[in-house]
């Protein structure tokens, strides 16, 4: 992905040679997606910020003992980042868990602090967080998080 510094850059060589046309043309709209993903991961990364960070932490890295009960029970808030288990569910469990909360999700009698938030996020504000959170995982994990993605698919 391209850094928007580098579309600015791009953008300018590509005014200043018109002669190849088609290929600056190219060039820009690679760029102005570019710009779109990059800003669309940065809006996720300030939802998540607000509205997730307080609990699975500004660098994604969960409560302390996360897999450990607490005393009441429930269990800590888990991390985002590679290290935890959230790219062990598909992006539509991911969704329906912070649209719903996990006691929604799960069901049952089960107990956690993870609370919904449909009622304070719009669908697209959990997708974009969600974009967030994946732009931060290495290459393989991805991989493996879009194959199970693909395999709830069929």
């Amino acid at each position: 992905m391209l850094a928007k510094s580098d579309c600015v850059i791009r953008y300018w060589i590509g005014i200043t040679t018109m002669t190849a046309g088609v290929m600056s043309l190219a060039i820009l709209s690679g760029c102005q997606e570019s710009v779109a993903v990059h800003e669309q991961l940065a809006r996720g990364e300030a939802i998540y910020r607000q509205h997730c960070a307080s609990c699975h932490g500004t660098n994604l890295e969960g409560q302390p003992n996360w897999r450990q009960r607490n005393a009441d029970g429930r269990l800590p808030a888990p991390p985002h980042d590679a290290t935890g288990h959230t790219w062990h569910h598909s992006d539509e469990q991911l969704f329906r868990i912070t649209k719903l909360g996990i006691e929604a999700f799960v069901g049952g009698t089960y107990q956690s602090d993870m609370r919904g938030f449909g009622d304070v996020l719009t669908d697209a504000d959990i997708r974009v967080v969600l974009a967030y959170i994946k732009s931060t995982w290495p290459d393989e994990i991805r991989r493996r998080h879009d194959a199970r993605n693909e395999s709830k698919k069929q």
